[in-house]
């Protein structure tokens, strides 16, 4: 199955607000922003994507068991350079980065990671390195 594409621009843009919004009140859909400001609705991955996901996460927690990060699965979205809003397959974030997050910023979209992982679900543009 293929991602779906909606170019909203032409009729309205959404604030990130608006959009956390649609996502909260949507939690069956997978949603994300690209750079061009077009919505992506993602569908449901299968068996052998969610087996490479564990993988990828297993890995990652344990490199990360000095526990100098935190370990983020697919669920999680982020807000990156290029006004784009993306859901990698996992991330890690630096535990000083976390712990200077306030309560409200960790419930909702993250600002960035230093590590962001993906097997193919994410485009080139989506993988830009964000900033520490």
């Amino acid at each position: 199955m293929s991602s779906f594409i909606l170019d909203l621009k032409p009729f309205l843009s959404l604030t990130d607000e608006q959009y956390y919004e649609l996502c909260r009140k949507k939690p069956d859909l997978k949603l994300e922003i690209n750079s061009s400001g077009q919505l992506i609705i993602m569908p449901p991955t299968g068996g052998e994507k969610g087996r490479k996901n564990a993988d990828i996460i297993s890995q990652l927690v344990v490199w990360n068991k000095k526990k100098l990060g935190v370990v983020i699965n697919s669920s999680t979205e982020f807000k990156l350079p290029l006004e784009s809003d993306r859901s990698p397959d996992a991330a890690w974030i630096k535990l000083e980065r976390w712990r200077s997050l306030s309560d409200e910023a960790k419930k909702s979209f993250l600002p960035s990671a230093q590590i962001l992982l993906s097997n193919g679900s994410m485009s080139p543009q989506s993988t830009a390195q964000t900033k520490p």
